[in-house]
């Protein structure tokens, strides 16, 4: 597995875009993921930053930014095949928050490791799908 981005959920996206940019990380990539709730925007060229900002206050992304504030969020890693992937995750004994990937942002395809069997950092695979 190699580090394909990492989360921040932030409480404005364009706040958000506007720091990582003062950083010297230019906009990769922007959009709104309607079934999770969240725009995202990916900064930098990779390992990219994955700006989110929760689009209802029910979202997994505003639960976490009123619980804990803005920050990281998650951690990405690249796999050739979520499917094999969560087969071995769950074998190893990992706790999966989902049994089979979902869409996710930029035409990728995702699933998450639940944080309790991560060592309490939330885990997301990621295919590529372009």
């Amino acid at each position: 597995m190699k580090l394909h981005h990492i989360g921040v959920a932030v409480a404005n996206l364009d706040e958000g875009i506007k720091h990582y940019e003062s950083l010297g990380l230019a906009l990769a990539h922007r959009e709104e993921v309607p079934s999770q709730k969240v725009k995202v925007a990916f900064m930098g060229t990779g390992p990219w930053i994955e700006l989110m900002e929760g689009t209802h206050p029910d979202s997994p992304v505003s639960r976490f930014v009123a619980k804990r504030g803005p920050g990281q969020h998650h951690l990405a890693f690249a796999v050739p095949s979520i499917a094999e992937e969560l087969k071995k995750q769950a074998a190893a004994g990992a706790e999966l928050i989902d049994k089979a990937a979902r869409s996710g942002a930029w035409g990728h395809t995702v699933a998450f490791l639940h944080p309790k069997s991560q060592g309490g950092v939330l885990i997301e695979l990621v295919e590529e799908g372009h």
